[in-house]
């Protein structure tokens, strides 16, 4: 491991079994180089450097160091059902292209599936172009929660108020730039519980 610094390898390691103690998952890069102030590509060198070294290995899981491996963990497989635009309404069909598995302790109970976002309506959210989005299937939902909604046979992800005073569902984007959207009928598909960030 010729020119890396004792000290980066020690915060990166760090940061990856503190993620994991916190949420049970492993970081992505560009959360270790937000954790530690190091650069995305300096901390992709050194996670190459230190998995040649045999510090941290990569699996199904994402980064492991020893400390991760010997941790017992429940892990589910959630299905990756295409893509949801977080824009304009939009009737494109969902498919499952895979799974993703993930700790068990993370999704919680109830049946799970994972979205990718499509689009910058949802970035005041947290939500941004590329991201997973992990939804709780169910066919109800509270006022304010983010919702795959069915409308008209076109689907969206938004935060949803119902307002039964105006015969009508606002379906309402977290982008200040962009304006509401107002349906008569609604079906709910699920509710967003997490966002998995993409490098």
């Amino acid at each position: 491991m010729a020119n890396v610094k004792v000290e980066i390898i020690i915060a990166i390691k760090r940061c990856i079994e503190d993620y994991f103690d916190s949420y049970n998952l492993s970081p992505s890069v560009r959360e270790i180089s937000s954790q530690t102030g190091i650069s995305k590509s300096t901390v992709q060198r050194y996670l190459d450097a230190m998995e040649r070294a045999g510090i941290i290995t990569r699996s199904d899981f994402g980064i492991e160091t020893p400390y991760i491996s010997k941790t017992e963990r429940e892990m589910v497989s959630v299905a990756k059902i295409g893509s949801i635009p977080c824009g304009p309404l939009d009737d494109r069909e969902a498919y499952i292209d895979g799974y993703v598995k993930l700790p068990k302790s993370f999704v919680g109970k109830g049946t799970f599936f994972i979205l990718t976002a499509d689009g910058n309506s949802m970035v005041d959210a947290g939500i941004d172009d590329g991201d997973m989005v992990i939804i709780r299937k169910q066919d109800y939902a509270s006022k304010g929660d983010i919702v795959v909604a069915l409308a008209d046979g076109q689907n969206t992800l938004k935060r949803y108020f119902p307002e039964p005073e105006n015969k009508r569902i606002r379906l309402h984007p977290e982008n200040s730039e962009m304006e509401d959207i107002f349906v008569t009928n609604c079906m709910i598909q699920g509710v967003a519980t997490t966002v998995i960030k993409s490098l």
